[in-house]
């Protein structure tokens, strides 16, 4: 179950805090959420959703600029419906993913479908609902969407998703960009798959990307790889091969404990240098850096339960609800 306040709030947002010892969100006691909704609960400050996307396109203020909300980050509706009234575009990697987007009023248009996994029912899906661009992370499924896309009468939106063998300084279960993980294609294949990806005759080639991982907490590895990839679009220019933009994923970090992330214009500032003077439109996927501080897991304690070295709380939620700090730490 979900609850969602709708109350505004001035930038910044003044987050979790207690009066005379109960709990409240954007002035809404949780106990009261707790009676109305039941626990365990999804609760999310609309006033944090609207703040944080509201930064990312202060940092982009007068740039040619795309944020797409990363929706592997949360995907609940509401928090969607928010993103989409806000004009945010979608960073997808499924079919369902898609479906969810659409029913939260997202538009197509403004929808980027990464993934190494895609298959030939999602491709068409996209296609049919006429989606921005598929970020393409394999030869073979460059392949595949050419064949999906003459069937259909259409042409694909293609970038490439490259690997800039960029160390992300991040946790290894979410760094994506060294040659050694499976996302994108090798950066020395890169040229080639773009020569190959022109002559095939029911592709549009539109733009490039790349995403070294998240819960980033310096920009520098960011920076290299972005200067990394405008070497690659020169390279492609001279082949004859333009592009309309560069996609540079996502990877925000937030803090859980003790990270001292970087502000999101400290965090873009290197990477728009890298970038300045140039035509192309500069896409982002963030995902955490919206939602991760935005909400909370409302559960209720149901036992005290005493043990020889540590006592416990047992409550009404459990790992499926909140898995990630099970899986590295978050």
């Amino acid at each position: 179950m979900t609850a969602t306040h709708n109350t505004v709030s001035p930038y910044p947002i003044p987050t979790l805090h207690a009066d005379n010892g109960e709990l409240s969100l954007e002035d809404v006691p949780l106990t009261q959420l707790a009676e109305q909704f039941g626990t365990p609960s999804y609760v999310y400050s609309k006033a944090a959703l609207t703040a944080a996307f509201d930064a990312w396109q202060q940092a982009l203020s007068g740039r040619r600029a795309l944020v797409c909300y990363a929706v592997k980050a949360n995907s609940n509706l509401g928090v969607l419906s928010v993103f989409a009234r806000l004009g945010a575009g979608f960073d997808i990697v499924s079919g369902g993913e898609l479906a969810r987007v659409l029913a939260a009023g997202g538009r197509a248009d403004k929808v980027v479908f990464s993934g190494v996994g895609k298959t030939r029912d999602e491709m068409r899906q996209a296609l049919r609902a006429g989606i921005r661009c598929f970020n393409v992370e394999s030869a073979a499924e460059l392949e595949r969407l050419d064949t999906i896309a003459a069937e259909l009468r259409v042409k694909a939106p293609i970038a490439l998703r490259v690997n800039p063998d960029v160390d992300p300084k991040t946790h290894p279960y979410i760094s994506t960009g060294l040659k050694g993980n499976k996302f994108g294609v090798a950066f020395a294949d890169a040229q080639a798959l773009y020569a190959r990806a022109r002559a095939l005759p029911n592709l549009h080639i539109s733009g490039i990307a790349c995403h070294i991982g998240s819960q980033l907490l310096d920009p520098a590895p960011i920076a290299e790889a972005a200067q990394k990839l405008a070497e690659l679009v020169d390279r492609l220019a001279t082949d004859g091969i333009t592009l309309d933009h560069i996609d540079l994923g996502g990877g925000l970090g937030i803090r859980y404990q003790d990270e001292m992330p970087p502000g999101v214009a400290d965090y873009l500032a290197p990477l728009l240098k890298v970038f300045e003077g140039r035509t192309e439109e500069l896409c982002f996927e963030p995902g955490r850096s919206l939602v991760g501080n935005a909400g909370l897991l409302l559960t209720r304690i149901e036992y005290l339960k005493p043990g020889e070295t540590k006592n416990f709380a047992i409550v009404d939620a459990a790992m499926n609800d909140l898995a990630r700090p099970a899986l590295y730490d978050a």
